[in-house]
């Protein structure tokens, strides 16, 4: 039997989500609690594996098993396993051909900045501070050049282990909401480092050091040394991923409608 969960978390205190053989990750706790719970030991495969000290909002997963639960049980059973900062939203049943990370569609991330002159207290661990005033209308301007498919290597990580910087943006938007900014993008996939990138290039031109024009000059030249630093991973949150409807998972995870999109390897 094949089962996919919804999961959220708190990465501030992990190396990330994959699995390690020596620091704390996300999904090495996953699969312990799962283990448990099945009482055999459990493999699972995710929608999309983020960095040390990012979020997830509702990262996907699936594994087999052969042990009889019901939904509520595996929610509620591998909840109970879990650190604090882990928690199962939801259980679902799937398909013996559904997978977590091939049969997603899209990706969708949002950064988090507090745009305001002193620093965090309650939200430091999920925002990103920013002292200097950010114009978030010139950062959303700048942004719409990223939409498309695009060779994305201006902002992509050295480490990266993709086999082509190929990318296909579907929306991206900048927007304040007070002291809030928040930078949302939705992608085929991505490259690693590639959010933070670029929004490290994009608080440069919120700040008025570079003008809008720059970030569609950082895509057209493919190098990574020209760009902004990398933002800090706090700040990121995996919202997660979009499957089509026919998988029958609940609609925060779905498609609102129909797209072709071509899957990265």
């Amino acid at each position: 039997m094949r089962i996919a969960l919804g999961i959220e978390y708190d990465g501030t205190d992990f190396c990330g989500w994959q699995r390690l053989k020596t620091d704390a990750s996300v999904q090495a706790s996953v699969e312990r609690a799962l283990s448990k719970v099945a009482a055999h030991p459990v493999e699972i495969s995710c929608a999309g594996r983020t960095d040390a000290g990012v979020h997830g909002r509702c990262q996907v997963v699936h594994f087999d098993t052969e042990a009889r639960r019901d939904m509520r049980g595996w929610m509620l059973g591998v909840s109970s396993n879990l650190p604090d900062s882990v928690a199962v939203l939801w259980a679902q049943p799937v398909a013996a051909e559904f997978h977590a990370r091939y049969a997603a569609r899209s990706r969708r991330y949002r950064y988090h900045i507090l745009n305001r002159p002193v620093r965090a207290a309650l939200d430091a661990r999920y925002v990103t501070w920013e002292r200097l005033p950010l114009d978030a209308e010139l950062m959303h301007k700048a942004a719409q050049g990223l939409c498309g498919e695009h060779d994305f290597s201006a902002f992509r990580a050295l480490s990266c282990q993709a086999a082509h910087p190929r990318r296909t943006v579907l929306e991206v938007s900048v927007r304040r909401e007070g002291e809030q900014l928040f930078v949302d993008i939705e992608a085929n996939a991505f490259l690693h480092h590639m959010v933070r990138n670029i929004v490290g290039s994009l608080l440069l031109i919120g700040r008025g050091e570079k003008p809008v024009g720059w970030m569609a000059e950082l895509l057209a030249g493919c190098d990574r040394h020209l760009a902004g630093p990398t933002a800090p991973a706090s700040g990121l949150t995996f919202l997660g991923p979009r499957y089509p409807v026919h998988w029958g998972l609940p609609a925060e995870v779905c498609l609102p409608e129909p797209r072709l999109i071509e899957v990265a390897s």
